[in-house]
């Protein structure tokens, strides 16, 4: 959930928040869901149960001043939650197809319309009305015309963000490459250039050719000079003829490199080495403990569950009111537990 946000500027800024997995190629579009107002918290979490490859952003929108244009068409706005979700075109299918094949939701077209300036909104700007998808929960009559004081795409407020994962964004990678569009993995730095070692050089002071004015330093250059044949030159009398004179070594140094033994110079054989090896203690796994309030929790879910009860109607039993409010006195969120435990059968 991203507070103080709009869809606009999270499509703005989608290939800097989300990188390889969002396409800027692909086609999205902004549907309107209408769902019973319990169940508004099944939605904001219904991304985590749909595998889908590209981010899915939605917002909720709450009619005030305009409610009774609403009410005029027959149309209860306290009955209902109403979400506009941005969504790719291909993941509209699988987005759909629970709350369509199991809840029984229903398809219609509505008109998304600038609300009039005689209803008196403190701020709204007007827009261009258009035609956009809707789908409905069962329980709800059908909406015609849906006012509102910005398009779609700016309305300010809770912006919840469905990213996908990782093997269906892995595959929308995959096809991104296939067809050529998409954000593909980034170029690998390239690597240093092997540097040449340098050539002995010999510094030479710096001359001013011929024809020349000598105004102006020049700068010194590098000339690579061949070695010089050496000279033999007569040495004065009574000099010695030894070039080198022998300087004797103190007795505790020895003359030479000591020899290596055997051991020392053959290399380890693999078993010498495996010999030396450490044993490592066994690395013990610790099992998270269970406190008391979850095991209720989730016997009394999968009690529900086995009962056949819809999710939606979990909390109209009795005794869910006592055990969320134990659980979240000890700080456990109980709807990821429901969400799992749904999503298993």
């Amino acid at each position: 959930m991203i507070p103080d946000m709009t869809i606009g500027q999270l499509m703005n800024e989608a290939s800097a928040r989300w990188g390889e997995i969002w396409d800027p190629q692909s086609t999205r579009m902004t549907l309107l869901l209408l769902c019973p107002r319990k169940e508004r918290k099944m939605m904001e979490l219904h991304g985590d149960m749909v595998e889908h490859g590209q981010p899915v952003v939605s917002v909720f929108h709450r009619p005030r001043a305009e409610a009774h244009l609403l009410t005029e068409q027959g149309f209860d706005p306290r009955a209902a939650s109403f979400m506009f979700v941005n969504i790719a075109t291909a993941d509209m299918g699988p987005w759909m197809q629970q709350l369509v094949n199991n809840e029984g939701w229903l398809r219609n077209s509505v008109e998304l319309a600038p609300t009039p300036f005689s209803v008196g909104l403190p701020s709204q700007r007007p827009f261009e009305a258009l035609q956009t998808l809707c789908f409905r929960h069962p329980s709800l009559p059908a909406l015609e015309r849906y006012f509102l004081p910005f398009p779609a795409e700016s309305l300010p407020g809770k912006c919840f963000v469905s990213l996908p994962r990782r093997a269906a964004a892995e595959m929308a990678r995959q096809q991104a490459e296939v067809l050529g569009v998409g954000r593909l993995d980034k170029p690998a730095p390239p690597e240093p250039e092997p540097v040449a070692p340098a050539q002995p050089s010999t510094k030479v002071e710096p001359t001013t050719p011929a024809g020349d004015t000598g105004e102006g330093p020049l700068e010194e250059e590098t000339v690579e000079t061949t070695p010089v044949k050496p000279v033999d030159v007569p040495l004065p009398p009574g000099a010695s003829p030894d070039p080198e004179p022998s300087v004797p070594l103190p007795a505790n140094q020895p003359s030479e490199a000591p020899e290596l033994t055997v051991a020392e110079a053959v290399p380890p054989t693999p078993e010498a080495e495996e010999a030396k090896a450490v044993n490592l203690p066994e690395v013990v796994e610790e099992v998270e403990d269970v406190s008391e309030i979850e095991v209720e929790l989730r016997a009394f879910f999968q009690e529900l569950i086995d009962a056949g009860v819809e999710p939606a109607a979990f909390m109209d039993d009795p005794r869910w009111e006592d055990i969320s409010e134990r659980a979240i006195a000890e700080g456990l969120e109980t709807w990821p537990i429901l969400l799992q435990m749904t999503a298993m059968e």
